[in-house]
């Protein structure tokens, strides 16, 4: 099992504990063990195989060490089996409901006998549930709306789930010598931020080998099927994995045809029509008279079966229907961004607030990745749970950073700052304070449930403050845990490019936020977007790459992602030219 999926396991552990009203205590130390893991750098599949001690992990004692090796030897735990057993299986999409949780999930359950979202959503629309006390006209009202993303979060996990998934799913077949080529394809390839399954192409002439060598990965609960050349498993997570099987002169047509999307292959259909031809996951046949299929002309590789077409090879997260045969028929496919062209890292936070991590230790982690600038941008004031910053304390973590500057010649430290737009529509550090900034990252934490108008008064104020340089996490979503608050994102771009603003894509793989199609209108009314980790400790700043990923879906070019420049490069688009930074 990966690290995220034992931690998936200890979350659902420390719901059903919740849901039954354990002891908070217990509760509370199986929510910690999964936060720790899920970001653990280090496989535990291979700590346990190493005999290393578990409990030298933070946060991790005894009982978790112990659990944590079982999952690894195992693939289960007899404690979720049994506490399965005592909470009905329809009950758990409910505790994946914004603003229901696993205690109010246990009163609509012991007080109206709710046990699936079904019948949750017949209580709302019946006013049943604003009658149990705690809950009222309102809770009903965010339960109802959230119904819809607690039905997709069962049925979608992020891409950064599925990738780890499909990296140990390669890693088991690849070693087979029967395989000549291996891909991932689907909405995985294409870079979706989130994937609902898994399909597999591997290049044998020893089919059952290939199937075989599948039934034996580790995570494998059940076989679904098994054919001639399609195989499906459903995983201990209930992922469900589809291989297909296909001889080498077809691999290439095989791989172009179930990448997808279904948009882009029936313009792809269409076209080859157009020029006499077929086009199937088999390869690309020329018709006879008779309109029957005839010779075949390519499918060997995705780049004969697009260049049969007189089209580029195309890059798959462009593959949506969504204008790339347009871009193809103007001249070809843009260089699309790239992990490697990413120089610095302008959204982090350090111990001073909620991260795990001192300011030396996010610098060096920084150097090590070869970032050439960092900005540090703890929490203002306004977000009290994690301790966020006054003036006094955001000062005196500048002086610090003042006096850590000397020490480094390959990096750029940024003094900065995430400030909170506050509900009235102000800053939530003094402008004297903000002035004092290398880079103000302003963001809205509280006050989402405002009307749009509000919404958009404090962002476009935010976005015309003189100290501010970005809008971090613009629409404030959280995939398959909450909506974007209403507001006009085309309104906030339109006004970022007259203001020279930059706006953030959050490479959290819970938020990715801008998404795909916003960060295409910016890159057409030339608002730089900047790719920043939001990392809360060392390890956090890898995420990096799944932004990139969401910035080739929208056809992002280095061009379009300021920190991708050099240092002498970005300077410029600071709101303010600070004296003491180097050139």
């Amino acid at each position: 099992m990966t690290n995220r999926e034992i931690s998936a396991v200890f979350d659902q552990v420390a719901d059903l504990l919740e849901f039954q009203n354990a002891n908070p205590f217990r509760v509370r130390a199986y929510r910690n063990g999964a936060r720790k893991l899920k970001d653990l750098p280090q496989p535990l599949s291979q700590l346990v195989a190493d005999g290393a001690d578990l409990t030298d992990i933070d946060g991790i004692g005894k009982d978790l060490a112990e659990k944590i090796a079982t999952l690894v030897r195992t693939g289960s735990l007899p404690m979720l089996a049994e506490l399965e057993q005592q909470v009905p299986a329809s009950v758990l999409p409910m505790l994946r409901v914004p603003g229901l949780g696993p205690k109010k999930a246990a009163a609509l359950y012991n007080e109206l006998s709710i046990a699936s979202l079904d019948m949750l959503r017949a209580a709302c629309e019946e006013g049943k549930v604003r009658e149990l006390k705690g809950f009222g006209k309102k809770t009903e009202e965010t339960i109802l709306a959230g119904i819809a993303l607690a039905e997709r979060a069962n049925d979608r996990i992020y891409w950064a789930a599925a990738d780890e998934v499909v990296q140990a799913l390669l890693d088991h077949l690849r070693p087979l010598g029967q395989v000549k080529q291996l891909e991932a394809a689907g909405s995985y390839r294409r870079g979706k931020e989130t994937v609902g399954d898994i399909d597999l192409l591997a290049d044998s002439t020893d089919v059952g080998a290939v199937m075989d060598r599948l039934g034996e990965f580790p995570g494998v609960a059940e076989v679904i099927a098994r054919g001639d050349t399609k195989m499906s498993v459903r995983l201990d997570s209930q992922l469900q994995v589809d291989l297909r099987v296909v001889p080498s002169e077809s691999f290439g047509a095989a791989l172009q045809y179930f990448t997808g999307s279904k948009e882009h292959n029936v313009e792809v259909r269409g076209l080859a029509k157009q020029q006499g031809l077929r086009v199937n996951e088999w390869g690309v046949f020329r018709l006879t008279e008779e309109g029957e299929q005839g010779e075949r002309v390519a499918g060997a590789t995705e780049e004969e079966v697009y260049q049969s077409l007189g089209l580029p090879l195309f890059p798959p997260e462009l593959r949506e229907a969504r204008g790339e045969f347009e871009l193809a028929s103007e001249g070809g496919m843009p260089d699309l961004i790239e992990l490697a062209d990413l120089r610095g890292d302008l959204h982090m936070h350090t111990n001073a607030t909620d991260g795990k991590a001192t300011l030396r230790e996010m610098v060096e982690a920084a150097r090590q990745r070869g970032r050439e600038y960092i900005a540090i941008t703890d929490h203002s004031k306004r977000v009290s749970m994690a301790g966020g910053l006054d003036s006094g304390r955001l000062r005196a973590q500048w002086e610090e950073i003042d006096r850590l500057r000397p020490e480094y010649d390959d990096i750029v430290i940024l003094k900065g700052i995430e400030c909170d737009i506050l509900e009235s529509g102000e800053m939530d550090l003094d402008d004297d304070v903000l002035a004092e900034a290398d880079w103000v990252v302003a963001s809205l934490h509280y006050g989402q449930k405002q009307p749009r108008e509000k919404i958009m008064q404090r962002l476009l104020f935010a976005v015309q403050h003189p100290s501010v340089s970005i809008i971090a996490h613009p629409t404030g979503r959280l995939i398959n845990r909450r909506e974007p608050y209403d507001l006009d994102v085309d309104q906030l771009i339109e006004v970022a490019a007259q203001h020279n603003k930059l706006l953030e894509l959050n490479a959290n793989p819970a938020r990715l936020d801008l998404d795909d199609s916003h960060c295409a209108i910016a890159k057409r009314l030339g608002v730089p977007i900047v790719i920043s980790s939001d990392a809360h400790h060392t390890e956090g700043m890898d995420v990096l790459q799944y932004g990139v990923k969401q910035a080739r879906r929208a056809g992002l070019t280095a061009a379009d992602v300021a920190n991708t420049r050099a240092w002498r490069d970005l300077k410029p688009l600071l709101a303010k030219q600070a004296a003491d930074l180097p050139d």
